[in-house]
């Protein structure tokens, strides 16, 4: 679904639909930069729904995942990407890694910049890891989570399953739910749903609600019913418990008969409200199954399918300079 208000640089308005040499956060970036994304993502949904899904625009490029946090989905959905653009895909093994002999992350990224990557995709467990390695290496750099800063590629495959389940973001009421404090899937996604003119509400215990979370322009329910009055689209978050230390929250049990997303409680929301979950899940917490599996309501597994498609959407993007593409050199 094309975005016909996307200022571009043959519309007239001078503006390079995405001027940006790195994806480090949404932070930043313009409504119709964001736009300009899930537009290009469009185009591989159906490649991948077909039978030869395969393209060779990357071909002759190297494509280096760092991944110095553990992640299954996100890696594989970075590695498929890649290697469905023809790129040759190289995964960076932390446990193997010289990380763990002591090499600090600058020494890091000295080395794989001597390497020639065309494309680094970055996953660390500190805020601002990624950056940088963005600023001491001569290739794009795509942040595929830092610490609890953002995870903008999760930002941009939830926007697009909701654009194409809903048809549209602006004016949709959206409830992030669960963990948020911890969480830079909900800092991404209200930096992308706001910028997108969504009404976006974070719902959740008083202590898994960053202070101040307001200025990021949303509205605070600590009310879990009261937060899903009405929604659009409901998108639950996972405890980060290895992020936790100290009290947040009582027993997973206590936890999910006050802020679980069931049945009775989805039944608050608006009657077509689509139900989300960047996973991994924790069935019986923050979400009952009967809900995550709903035919009808649940986009989890689409969540997943999109988020091929953004990536390959991002990575084209992001080496069109690199392949002279007219336009981006």
């Amino acid at each position: 679904m094309p975005n016909p208000a996307a200022p571009t640089a043959d519309a007239g308005h001078g503006v390079h639909p995405f001027p940006h040499r790195h994806l480090t956060g949404i932070f930043g970036l313009q409504p119709w930069e964001i736009g300009f994304l899930l537009d290009e993502a469009e185009q591989w949904i159906a490649l991948n729904r077909g039978t030869a899904k395969h393209d060779n625009r990357l071909a002759g490029l190297t494509v280096i995942n760092a991944f110095f946090e553990n992640s299954t989905r996100t890696l594989l959905s970075f590695e498929i990407a890649g290697k469905r653009l023809g790129a040759d895909v190289v995964n960076m093994s932390v446990a193997q890694s010289s990380v763990k002999k002591g090499e600090t992350l600058i020494d890091t990224a000295m080395t794989l910049n001597a390497m020639r990557a065309d494309v680094i995709v970055i996953r660390h467990e500190a805020s601002g890891a990624v950056q940088l390695i963005a600023d001491k290496v001569d290739c794009p750099v795509l942040n595929a989570g830092d610490g609890r800063h953002e995870h903008p590629t999760q930002g941009l495959l939830d926007a697009l399953t909701i654009r194409r389940r809903k048809g549209r973001i602006a004016g949709l009421v959206v409830a992030i739910c669960g963990d948020v404090l911890h969480s830079r899937v909900a800092r991404s996604n209200i930096l992308a749903l706001t910028a997108l003119a969504a009404e976006v509400r974070v719902v959740g215990p008083p202590t898994l609600i960053p202070a101040a979370i307001e200025r990021m322009g949303v509205k605070r329910f600590t009310d879990f019913d009261a937060g899903l009055d009405g929604a659009d689209v409901v998108m639950m978050l996972r405890l980060q418990r290895e992020r936790m230390s100290g009290g947040f929250v009582p027993s997973p049990r206590e936890y999910h008969a006050l802020y679980g997303l069931t049945p009775e409680r989805l039944a608050r929301a608006a009657p077509d409200a689509l139900v989300m979950h960047p996973g991994p899940m924790n069935r019986g917490v923050e979400i009952a199954s009967s809900v995550a599996d709903d035919p009808l309501r649940s986009a989890i597994t689409e969540q997943v399918e999109m988020g091929v498609a953004v990536r390959m959407a991002c990575l084209d993007v992001l080496t069109r300079a690199r392949r002279g593409i007219e336009g981006w050199a």
